[in-house]
């Protein structure tokens, strides 16, 4: 899940498909198994907000049922009575029928005690309400809620059924309503292929924060932070760094910049822990990676570059070509790892690094463009 934007706001993921598919299955199975096996309830849904899930539900209800959908309306009928409200599209006799509402989301409840009352009115055997999502925090009315898919804060959402303004009924997740639009990206690219160039010229392009897992670990033992001592002291020893001493690293230069309006991250994560690590990290922030970003580039093509400028930049593993493979062994071990973790959250982006410099930047501006 990534964020998104409909009309002029932006909204990040809140609530999984799968975790909703869950939970409309297992309302199901408790209305079943609470009603008499005889029993053959009406299910009204309300319109427009809970035709996607009145659909699923019926699908994974266990038994027979009728199905209907109602739209509550106010008319003037004449100018003795005034406004007056009315269910359109329920006309059938429902006389002695067990009633149950189907709503998409409940918040203060003004809409359904209106929709309530008609329906008491109808001399039923017995009326119940389900909720999809139910907003505890502002529900004003006496109305028994019968069953609750979800309890939720008091935020805005979309997806699955309800809109902003006509638009992600049909997002199968739901998102919440955020005023950020960070754009956090993890950019990889092997030995050679300019990664560095292409992070100092997006980072102005978008304003993003290039934060560098070298860099920051140079910054830290330079001035001696507490962390920099701590991996200083492993790596004087020959032993490799704890995920936990680079994560808290980079946590600190990310609270060192609240405001920004997103991150590269380059060099970091490295295995499929440091990425959870990192997803974890975000979420307590409200945010997430948008997208792994990854520069790709015939191996043979990048050999030769290094070992042109193994002639002048006086680095020896770029002189020696089986150290300069060994690299790209290394970098398509880790990339390969990561490459599986994002593709599963449909977030990686392979991007053809061949060409000229601004060639590139066009084609990893195309892909940030649409995140």
């Amino acid at each position: 899940m990534s964020r998104i934007k409909l009309h002029d706001n932006y909204f990040k993921p809140f609530i999984t498909a799968h975790r909703i598919a869950e939970t409309v299955a297992a309302m199901a199975q408790q209305i079943k198994k609470d009603l008499s096996d005889d029993e053959v309830p009406v299910f009204v849904g309300i319109m427009n907000g809970s035709f996607v899930f009145t659909a699923d539900f019926i699908r994974v209800y266990e038994g027979n049922c009728e199905v209907s959908f109602v739209k509550l309306a106010s008319y003037e009928e004449d100018r003795s009575t005034g406004t007056v409200k009315r269910l359109f599209g329920l006309d059938e006799n429902l006389e002695g029928k067990t009633v149950i509402i189907l709503e998409d989301i409940i918040d203060t409840g003004t809409t359904l005690e209106e929709i309530y009352e008609i329906f008491r009115d109808k001399k039923l055997k017995q009326l119940k309400i389900a909720t999809l999502f139910f907003k505890p925090d502002v529900f004003r009315k006496g109305l028994p809620i019968d069953y609750i898919g979800i309890s939720i804060p008091d935020k805005f959402i979309v997806g699955y059924g309800l809109d902003y303004n006509g638009l992600g009924r049909n997002l199968t997740n739901v998102y919440q309503l955020t005023t950020k639009k960070m754009t956090n990206i993890v950019l990889f690219g092997p030995p050679g292929a300019g990664k560095g160039t292409q992070a100092e010229i997006l980072k102005k392009k978008y304003n993003l924060i290039h934060i560098s897992t070298g860099d920051v670990f140079r910054f830290n033992i330079k001035n001696e932070t507490e962390l920099g001592m701590l991996a200083k002291s492993y790596m004087d020893n020959g032993d490799l760094v704890p995920d936990k001493v680079t994560i808290d690293m980079l946590e600190a230069e990310v609270d060192k910049n609240p405001d920004a309006n997103g991150f590269i991250f380059d060099g970091f994560p490295r295995t499929e822990d440091q990425a959870k690590a990192l997803d974890t990290f975000l979420a307590k922030k409200e945010e997430g990676i948008n997208g792994m970003v990854a520069l790709e580039v015939p191996e043979d093509l990048l050999v030769e570059r290094l070992l042109e400028r193994g002639k002048t930049s006086g680095r020896p593993d770029d002189q020696d070509e089986e150290k300069i493979r060994n690299r790209f062994n290394e970098y398509n071990t880790k990339t390969a790892v990561l490459q599986q973790y994002y593709e599963a959250q449909s977030k990686y982006y392979g991007v053809n690094g061949v060409g000229s410099i601004d060639t590139v930047t066009g084609r990893l501006s195309e892909v940030i463009d649409k995140l």
